[in-house]
């Protein structure tokens, strides 16, 4: 998998990677939410255990802040860094918070795993690779970011999608390095899996900024550095016939709540690993809502009827961090896609005969 070039960055990483073994306490969870949160369309109370407020603010006082035209304020940068796992663990079955005790050693145990990296595994230094400026926690004392359903597992994928898995697995079985056009899209640098909507928690670089002007709120996504532009207008959707890899983004304000649809998704798309795994019947559902100074929650509902059995929805923290969000070369730093598609075309090619010594002759 190809891992791309930024300014700095692994000289940022490195300061930064000692930092993040200071997660390993409830004091070093970086957000929790209340366990009375019962699903992704109600805000939920933040407890801070880090990064304490220094001085009021309008969000201290009630009064959210306010953009110069009169809406609720997100800009910011911000990491979505956690250790919380996507879906529930099978060993954390039933089980839907943690208590402070089991959150603190469930961190400990994610940063050892980080920090214990096995010495033959020398692809990437993971410890600084995957560290980030804030110390990585919890996002809340939920035990997986889906909540529902409330197992906390994604459902299972509908027949029609588990043969459209099948059939992408393979043709790249087939043909795993024919061409550019036979590698995934994050390797080509076009789009990564977590870019979405909805976004995910990436593995590393997961920095967000969030831009505001009248009609409009931008996300720029530290990788693979595209910015979705979200109107606010009213506007009518595109036509069906344009589809997008990252859909198409509505928005409008309710109450403190920035809520997007986002349809006019193409099917090309990867999820976590599977090629081309959703269908152009995706809709997703978003919700940002700024719960205090240094937070927004993050939560979105994914539905497509022909790839899942059932609407599924997650939330995650958005914690503000300290900038700048680095370039995110991608191309220029694009080795790995060069090399694995020369290194097929060197098994592809005939042996060539063994030379033999020429014969000697006129006494030579």
């Amino acid at each position: 998998m190809n891992r791309c070039v930024r300014a700095s960055f692994m000289g940022w990483r490195k300061a930064v990677a000692s930092a993040a073994v200071t997660a390993v306490s409830v004091a070093s969870i970086a957000m929790v939410f209340e366990a009375a949160s019962e699903g992704a369309q109600t805000p939920t109370a933040p407890l801070r255990t880090t990064m304490a407020p220094t001085g009021a603010s309008p969000a201290d006082s009630g009064r959210p802040p306010r953009t110069p035209w009169g809406d609720p304020d997100l800009q910011g940068i911000y990491t979505s860094s956690t250790h919380t796992p996507m879906e529930r663990p099978a060993e954390l079955e039933g089980k839907q918070f943690f208590t402070e005790e089991e959150a603190a050693a469930y961190v400990q145990a994610r940063q050892k795993e980080l920090l214990q990296q096995p010495g033959d595994n020398i692809h990437y230094d993971d410890a600084v690779w995957q560290s980030e400026r804030t110390p990585t926690g919890l996002s809340s004392l939920r035990t997986s970011l889906v909540v529902d359903p409330p197992d906390g597992r994604i459902p299972p994928l509908t027949s029609e999608a588990e043969r459209r898995v099948k059939t992408q697995a393979e043709v790249r079985r087939r043909s795993p390095a024919d061409s550019p056009e036979s590698r995934l899209l994050s390797e080509r640098c076009i789009t990564w899996r977590h870019e979405g909507p909805p976004m995910l928690v990436a593995a590393y670089a997961s920095i967000y900024q969030i831009v505001q002007a009248p009609g409009y709120v931008a996300i720029l996504q530290e990788m693979v550095h595209n910015v979705r532009i979200i109107p606010l207008d009213g506007r009518e959707n595109l036509s069906g016939r344009i589809r997008q890899y990252g859909g198409e983004s509505r928005g409008r304000w309710e109450g403190e709540t920035l809520v997007v649809e986002v349809t006019n998704f193409n099917d090309r798309t990867d999820f976590r690993g599977s090629a081309n795994i959703r269908s152009e019947e995706l809709r997703v559902l978003e919700r940002f809502t700024r719960i205090d100074r240094d937070t927004i929650l993050y939560q979105f509902t994914v539905d497509d009827p022909r790839t899942w059995t059932k609407p599924w929805s997650a939330e995650f923290a958005l914690m503000s961090t300290e900038g700048p969000v680095f370039e995110y070369a991608c191309h220029e730093g694009n080795y790995g896609l060069a090399n694995i598609l020369s290194a097929a075309r060197v098994q592809q090619a005939p042996e060539a005969p063994e030379q033999k010594n020429p014969q000697r002759t006129n006494g030579r």
